[in-house]
């Protein structure tokens, strides 16, 4: 729709309108929630994937949002050791629920694509080589 906004409902006093950034806000959380997950994926810069904080957590996310429904992709980075399949099952469940539950949008696709493996912060045991 245009002004990135999405008609959810009409009624004796007018309309509700949800912006698409919202929708996308809502899908970002839903998907750190979930265990395993390190963060969302900002994007391709030099190769490297970059982790976006919790105000970026949109950017992460592509919504396509209809008067009924939405399809979203997300882009996330998992922690090392999850099992991979298991954790973006979990994220797709997630994202769907929060999503119809806050907008009352049906959710047809969630398309989770993983961008990285955060690696265990190698702990420092090595003493300095000079003083």
């Amino acid at each position: 729709m245009p002004g990135g906004f999405i008609e959810s409902q009409e009624g004796e006093l007018g309309e509700v309108r949800i912006a698409n950034d919202v929708v996308s806000t809502i899908a970002g959380l839903a998907a750190i929630e979930v265990e395993g997950v390190a963060g969302m994926a900002g994007g391709i810069a030099g190769g490297i994937s970059e982790i976006l904080g919790r105000r970026n957590l949109s950017r992460g996310v592509r919504v396509e949002v209809g008067e009924h429904q939405a399809a979203i992709d997300l882009f996330v980075i998992v922690h090392y050791g999850v099992r991979i399949p298991e954790v973006a099952w979990r994220v797709q469940e997630n994202v769907k629920r929060q999503i119809e539950t806050m907008t009352g949008l049906e959710v047809t696709e969630v398309n989770v694509h993983i961008q990285g493996v955060q690696l265990p912060q190698a702990e420092r045991t090595e003493e300095s080589r000079v003083r």
